[in-house]
């Protein structure tokens, strides 16, 4: 009974990190490659292969019905470290440079 519990918990904790990265990815898609020089942060490649690589470890780790079935807690811990540097770090970043670049346009 407490082992079907733990694996319902880290079903559910396995999709929400991996909304996560979904997230982390798409917006690593919607700034042009301008907007990560302008706010020194690396390349736009740089980012689209990082979190793409967190994506699919997400999806490694997701329980075996969706996805591979992989509870190394290695790959989820660096999938969402990822994902998070880029949405604590480099989103707030961007952000910034478009919300500047948007002020001097009007």
């Amino acid at each position: 009974m407490i082992g079907l519990f733990q694996t319902w918990i880290f079903a559910v904790l396995a999709l929400v990190l991996f909304g996560v990265e979904i997230w982390a990815f798409i917006n690593a898609a919607r700034y042009s490659p301008a907007a990560y020089v302008a706010a020194s942060k690396r390349s736009k490649t740089f980012w689209m292969v990082l979190t793409g690589a967190a994506m699919i470890l997400g999806f490694l780790s997701l329980p075996y019905p969706i996805g591979r079935g992989s509870s190394n807690m290695l790959l989820v811990i660096v999938g969402i470290v990822i994902a998070g540097v880029f949405l604590a770090d480099v989103l707030p970043a961007l952000r910034q440079v478009m919300d500047r670049a948007r002020r001097n346009r009007y």
